[in-house]
């Protein structure tokens, strides 16, 4: 949501502090943010996966445009919006992905086996 609210208010030129290809990534959350979000929803298993994807992509944007002001000032990110929660949350994902992928995974597989006709393997 907040890279919608960026770009209807700052238009397409809202990240032109950062280098080109993290101004695409950022653009691209638009529509990546909402695919894995749909495929975690609908049980796929790839979608954890890409979601961890995808939120490592941003956090590597979002840290190499602040890097050096992180270094400068660390404290002004010590604060409930911006680069502290989006680091959280992405580790978050991290953590999970892995795990919400091996258990939509079986899922899968007892889905499989339960829809198979009798006596099939």
């Amino acid at each position: 949501m907040a890279h919608g609210y960026f770009l209807v208010t700052g238009g397409l030129d809202v990240y032109g502090y950062a280098p080109m290809p993290v101004q695409l990534l950022f653009h691209a959350l638009l529509l990546l943010d909402p695919l894995v979000a749909l495929m975690i929803i609908r049980g796929r298993p790839a979608g954890p996966l890409l979601a961890a994807a995808v939120m490592l992509a941003d956090l590597a944007g979002n840290w190499s445009v602040t890097r050096s002001a992180v270094m400068s000032h660390p404290a002004a990110f010590l604060r409930p919006v911006g680069l502290l929660p989006i680091t959280f949350f992405g580790v978050f994902v991290l953590l999970a992905a892995l795990p919400l992928h091996r258990a939509l995974t079986s899922g899968d597989r007892a889905r499989t086996r339960a829809s198979s006709p009798a006596g099939a393997g």
